[in-house]
């Protein structure tokens, strides 16, 4: 039997239909996300497109107690005008404004709200060096937020909601109104808020990490190798006192976040220096609007030596080199393929989705919470121990389903920890 098509009409009524669970979702986002405290300041990050949730979301901040909320509205189409009439050195100084905005509400103890939407090929064709640089200004300047975000002092949560131009690329040939439809319903799967009681579900979900983190922590792998089919056959080291973590975060006082909406993965902090071997990307890589596709990148000694790309090749140069730790690891993450995420089937050409459907690795700045009081170290401390330093920070994803991955003793003993692309208990 063949199903019907989806009409504008049905969108519509899916639409209305799927308010109350936007409505959840939302919640979801302010009180397990972020967890906001009463009295807190709340930014809130987003494209002008996503207001209407964007108004949900202050209203759930308020209702949970928010001292005041800051919204920063970001949009595609102003970015380009921008990076197509201004030249890069422009780019290379964040405006003191913003400086003072970003790092004063940091310094406050506000918690970050990013809503992820943008359009993946929003910037195509534009210099790539003009979004690295703003990128490497704002990670470098506005030292006490990035500080925030890096060393997990403000609770911060990225989540994600439609716009037209993403969910036209995510589902193609449709009317916007079905596209946007489909991205609402995807979105609001991957992120486990399609229930009745989503923090509950949350709650669980979390619970699901311990078995992973427990056999990871336990062992204390020195290494692990990836091989797959497609020609990944990369050695990864591990800093001595390095820990796997995954699914909730918190502040250094105690206050428990979620970073991620949807988070499927369990990660840590690679050796910067121990890095040999090749390995293949298996999904597009979306980067300051510019897609990198069917790349890869070869290793020696913990740095990349040599890369190639089918798509975006300038892109992926502009990431590598965007400092000298850009083109070092700081982060090892797996993720089974038996997740919602890439059990749909859904390509989202945006990273905070694809990483959670497959497993990755990211080039740029590891992170303090993997490495056994790493919140009592400088940057410069870490780095000294092993744990990466960098501007940025960029996943990409390497997980096929015949991915293997093993644990390699400090003695030698090999341990199978992924068998074709699952854990090896699944």
């Amino acid at each position: 039997m063949i199903k019907a098509a989806l009409t504008v009409e049905d969108a519509r009524a899916g639409m209305q239909a799927l308010g109350p669970a936007i409505e959840r979702y939302a919640r979801l986002i302010v009180c397990k996300g972020v967890n906001v405290r009463p009295g807190q300041e709340v930014v809130v990050q987003a494209p002008v497109e996503s207001c209407a949730f964007v108004r949900k979301l202050v209203a759930e901040a308020y209702r949970a107690g928010a001292g005041h909320v800051t919204v920063v509205w970001g949009d595609d189409a102003v970015s380009r005008l921008t990076y197509e009439n201004v030249e890069v050195s422009w780019f290379e100084q964040v405006p003191a404004w913003q400086r003072m905005q970003l790092d004063s509400l940091a310094e406050a103890g506000a918690c970050f709200i990013f809503v992820e939407g943008a359009d993946p090929e929003a910037l195509a064709g534009i210099d790539p060096a003009k979004p690295a640089a703003a990128a490497k200004a704002r990670n470098t300047q506005c030292a006490i937020f990035r500080r925030g975000l890096d060393f997990n002092l403000n609770p911060w949560c990225i989540a994600g909601a439609p716009i037209v131009a993403w969910a036209r690329e995510v589902f193609p040939r449709v009317p916007d109104e079905v596209a946007l439809y489909k991205l609402w319903c995807a979105i609001l799967s991957a992120a486990r808020a399609d229930g009745a009681d989503p923090e509950s579900d949350w709650e669980l979900h979390d619970a699901t990490f311990e078995k992973n983190l427990r056999f990871l922590n336990e062992r204390h792998f020195d290494a692990l190798r990836y091989e797959s089919s497609n020609g990944t056959a990369l050695t990864v080291g591990l800093v001595d006192r390095h820990l796997w973590a995954g699914g909730k975060c918190e502040t250094p006082d105690g206050h428990e976040f979620f970073p991620n909406i949807p988070t499927e993965e369990v990660f840590t902090s690679p050796d910067r220096m121990r890095a040999d071997g090749v390995v293949y990307s298996t999904m597009p890589l979306i980067h300051h609007g510019n897609k990198v596709n069917h790349f890869w990148l070869r290793f020696e000694e913990g740095r990349v030596v040599d890369y190639g790309a089918e798509q975006g090749l300038e892109t992926l140069r502009s990431i590598i080199e965007a400092d000298e730790g850009a083109s070092r690891l700081g982060e090892v993450a797996l993720i089974s393929k038996n997740t919602p995420i890439r059990e749909s089937e859904t390509l989202f050409y945006d990273t905070l989705y694809d990483e959670n459907a497959s497993c990755h690795l990211a080039l740029g700045v590891g992170f303090p919470e993997c490495y056994d009081g790493g919140y009592d170290l400088t940057p410069d401390e870490l780095r000294e121990r092993g744990v990466n330093t960098s501007s940025t920070h960029v996943d990409f994803m390497i997980g096929a389903d015949d991915l293997a991955v093993t644990g390699i003793m400090a003695d030698g003993t090999e341990v199978p920890v992924f068998v074709n692309g699952q854990w090896s208990w699944e």
